[in-house]
This record gives C-alpha cells, sequence and structure tokens, in this order.
C-alpha cells in the first residue's frame, strides 16, 4: 500500500475525523519527501489509548526533541529545587599580621552551567567583584601561590564523543565544565564590509579571552553562514565561512575552549587591580600538580537559579550545554561518574523502571546535537504521558515547555490562533531533520500527547512546518 493510502487509512481508523484536506499525508506526499522517513504517535495523555500512529516504532534523528527525555528525567530524579553551588576559598595558611597567603585561592567548581549566564544576569550580578571582596575581607592582601580553577567535579571529556567537529567550536556546541562561566560563549565581533571582502574581527567578549583565531571569513550576501572550529582545551582555532555584509558589528558565537582557565584568568586579573599580589600564574586542576581540593578554607558559595529554572530555559531556548550537564550530573549523582556514558546509564535505568521501551533509543547525548542520537515517536510519547500520569514535577515540566507561536523556539511557528493557550512543545531541527513533540489541548477539552519525527527531506523545511501544523490543527479542532 502506497505511504499516503497507509497513513490515510490509519487516520481514519482512529476516534478523531480529520479533513481530508489536512490529512498529513498531503505534506507526505510532496516531491520533496519522497525519500523521507517519518515516525508519529499521538496518544491519549490521561490514558495513553493509542489515537493515531504511522511508523510509530522507526528510529529516527530527533534533533533538540532529545531534550525532552534528559530534562524530564532530570527533575524526576534531582527535583526542581536541585541546585549546583560554586565555591571560593583558599587553600594553605594564613597571616593575618602580614596578610600573606602561603598557599593558592581556589574556585572550586560544582558543575554550574549559568555562573555569569546572560539568561540569569539578575540571579548571579556582579559575582566576580563580590569574590574580589570577600576575598580581601578574609585578610588576604599577597599570594605565595595562584588562582586555580578546579574544575574535576565533571569528567575532562567536555564534548560528547559522537559530536561533530563543525558544531563543538561554535556556542551551540561548548562543552560541560566541572566549572564553566558566561555560558561558554564567546562573543567575536566583526566588521563586514562589501562582498567577498575579507572580514576584520574587531573585539572578543570578554576581553580577556586571549584565543588565536585564524582568520578566513569573507563577507557575502545576507545570510550567516560563519563557522568557528577549535577543540576543548586549545589555544588556537580558525574562523571560516561567510557573513553578511556591510555589517559595522556583526556577532559571530564561539564556544570557549577552556572556560575554567579563563574564569581563573580574569579572578587573577581583578584580584591585581584591586591591589592583591598574587605570585604565580593561573592555573587549573586539570593542570597543576598540587591537589586543589585538599582543605579549602570557604569564603564565598555562589549557588545556581533551582533546576526548575535552568530547566525552562533550557526548554524554551533550547540550550545545549545546560543538557549536557545535566545529563553529567545524573551520572555525578547516581553513579559517582561526572560522565555522559554514565548519565546515559541513567536515564536509561529510569526509562525501563518507568515501563517504558527503550529498544529504539539511541543516545548517545542528553541535548540531541549528536546526529547519531535517535529515538522512536512512540517511546516519546510514551514518555510525555508518563510525565503527565506519574510525574512527581509534572507542573515543572510542563510549564518548562514553549506555548506555540508565543514562546522560544515555538514562537515563530504555529501561530494560527488555533493554537493559542492549547499547545505546548519541544522543536528540534538540523539538516533535513525536523520533529516537534508535546502536549496538545483539543477544542472538547480532550489531553493528548503527539510526537511527530521527519527526517530526510530534500526540499523546503518550511513545508515540513506547515505539515506538522495542518495535523496539530486538526487535532485540536476535533470535536
Amino acid at each position: 500500500m502506497p505511504r499516503t493510502c497507509l497513513l490515510a487509512a490509519l487516520i481514519l481508523l482512529t476516534q478523531f475525523s480529520f479533513s481530508q484536506q489536512n490529512l498529513p499525508g498531503l505534506f507526505l506526499s510532496d516531491s520533496s519527501m519522497i525519500h523521507s522517513s517519518v515516525s508519529i504517535c499521538i496518544k491519549d495523555a490521561d490514558n495513553g489509548e493509542t489515537i493515531m500512529e504511522y511508523n510509530p516504532g522507526k528510529s529516527l534523528i530527533p534533533a533538540s526533541v532529545m531534550k525532552l527525555i534528559t530534562s524530564g528525567v532530570s527533575l524526576e530524579l534531582l527535583g526542581p529545587q536541585h541546585v549546583f553551588s560554586t565555591f571560593i576559598g583558599y587553600s594553605g595558611s594564613l597571616n593575618r599580621r602580614t596578610s600573606k597567603l602561603t598557599g593558592d585561592i581556589i574556585i572550586k567548581g560544582g558543575g554550574d552551567p549559568a555562573l555569569g549566564s546572560k539568561y540569569f544576569e539578575e540571579h548571579y550580578k556582579d559575582f566576580l567583584n563580590i569574590w574580589v571582596s570577600g576575598i580581601k575581607e578574609a585578610g588576604i592582601m599577597k599570594v605565595s601561590g595562584g588562582v586555580i580553577a578546579d574544575d574535576s567535579y565533571f569528567d575532562f571529556l567536555p564534548v560528547p564523543a559522537k559530536w561533530q567537529w563543525e558544531d563543538i567550536g561554535n556556542y551551540y556546541g561548548a562543552g560541560v565544565y566541572g566549572l564553566s562561566v558566561y555560558d561558554n560563549t564567546a562573543e567575536i565581533h566583526l566588521r563586514c564590509s562589501s562582498d567577498s571582502l575579507p572580514v576584520v574581527v574587531s573585539a572578543i567578549t570578554p576581553k580577556e579571552y586571549r584565543y588565536n583565531f585564524d582568520n578566513r571569513l569573507f563577507a557575502y550576501g545576507s545570510t550567516d553562514e560563519g563557522y568557528a572550529f577549535a577543540a576543548p582545551y586549545s589555544k588556537s582555532g580558525w574562523l571560516t565561512g561567510t557573513v553578511p555584509v556591510n555589517r559595522q558589528d556583526f556577532v559571530l558565537n564561539a564556544s570557549i575552549s577552556d572556560p575554567p582557565m579563563l574564569l581563573a584568568e580574569i579572578l587573577n586579573k581583578k584580584l591585581d587591580s584591586s591591589g592583591i599580589k598574587i605570585h604565580e600564574a593561573p592555573s587549573t586542576a586539570r593542570l597543576t600538580l598540587r591537589n586543589p581540593t585538599e582543605n579549602i578554607v570557604v569564603i564565598s558559595v555562589v549557588s545556581s537559579p533551582p533546576l526548575s529554572q535552568l530547566i525552562e530555559v533550557l526548554n524554551h531556548e533550547s540550550v545545549n550545554l545546560y543538557a549536557e550537564t545535566l545529563l553529567k550530573e545524573l551520572g555525578k549523582k547516581f553513579r559517582n561518574k561526572g560522565s555522559t556514558a554514565a548519565g546515559i546509564d541513567v536515564v536509561r535505568e529510569f526509562l525501563v523502571n518507568a515501563g517504558i521501551g527503550t529498544g529504539g533509543l539511541f543516545m548517545e547525548d542528553g541535548s540531541g546535537l549528536s546526529p547519531r542520537d535517535c529515538i522512536d515517536s512512540e517511546t516519546l510519547t510514551d514518555f510525555l504521558v508518563y510525565m503527565k500520569n506519574n510525574g512527581k514535577y509534572f507542573k515543572e515540566f510542563f510549564n518548562s515547555l514553549p506555548e506555540a507561536g508565543k514562546e522560544g523556539t515555538l514562537k515563530a511557528c504555529f501561530r494560527d490562533p488555533v493554537f493559542e493557550g492549547r499547545m505546548s512543545a519541544k522543536s528540534g531541527s538540523m539538516g533535513r531533520v525536523r520533529c516537534y513533540a508535546g502536549y496538545i489541548t483539543t477544542n472538547s477539552g480532550r489531553n493528548v500527547v503527539f510526537s511527530v519525527l521527519v527526517n530526510n527531506f530534500s526540499g523546503s523545511s518550511q513545508k515540513v512546518i506547515e505539515g506538522i501544523e495542518r495535523l496539530s490543527s486538526d487535532i485540536i479542532l476535533y470535536k
């Protein structure tokens, strides 16, 4: 049976009476969809009853829809009030008469992915100057050692092994470190002139990020096709591709290659400018031979926003860094290993214990950035049903999902008035991948969960999105 006929038959067998004009088969039959793979599953959110399905067991690349699993499991296991803590203190001995510390200033990371984040400026305020004031109030004016960033909370493999090289130098490919800062993202400010002319790097923020980029960017057209290539812990990389013409200040966001070292350098500079003399150069736990975690005297503690707020930003803005951090935190708390692999093991165990099938789940990370991630639409909908009916923190989970047509990654789509107040979901996209999953309330008041995964279409992504919008609209309009 042809695919569109099969899909139409499946729909007509369900309790929904979709209009023929809005059958998802219309967008599946488009020429750009000939080679595509599709998995669709729609269930009653209250009892898990299947309403409609098409290839529900086919494993496909979910992109950022994978964040639903990571964020939901993290909420259930860690709780919405879970916080990450960063400590500032010192090791060694302090002579209060001479104000000399024979030891090191220590920044002890606790995995907080949001320290200094643009999303939480009010929460963290001017934390660096608060640290400087605290060190002075402790009576320290001279340090025989240096500023050491203890980044040993997680493992020293910042990015999952199955991420692509073209991603990890850019902001969305920022790695997870035991000590992070500024979303592990640097702003590279560019001056772009006429077509095909080289682009000038005018500034880098934070200014202390002295990174050696080989600039091979050119100005061309009106779209951003610029990329940064850099490996974690490296000291050099390169910029390549094209950025829009005639821009006096175009910003390319790159991942910071060594956030712990950067933070140590920034604090070292601030201490020096405030009159505190530091004898040795800043370093990190990964590099120093000393054990910076032993016998620390704590001066100040900075706690992150609660997990419920981190997850709201994670799902609204689709922040890969936060998802990958939560995965490592699960491994740290429940396997005593702050690694991606340990976190995946915890997630899979949770799903099995929840009675959710994992046969179609192939998880390489927590964010969905790896093109080797796969999941089927039924596993996704079963998880969403579980969260609604059995989740301890469903309210926080649901509130983390952007509302269709209004918020986050759904702001530019599902804008028809029919969706207003009736759909909250997570989107996922990468090259030839468009996916959506979440919750819908129909006009009749029925609660529905849905998952639509589309891979390897060859035409316009907008046509795929419009097809999914038609399907979602029909679900809502069912009476």
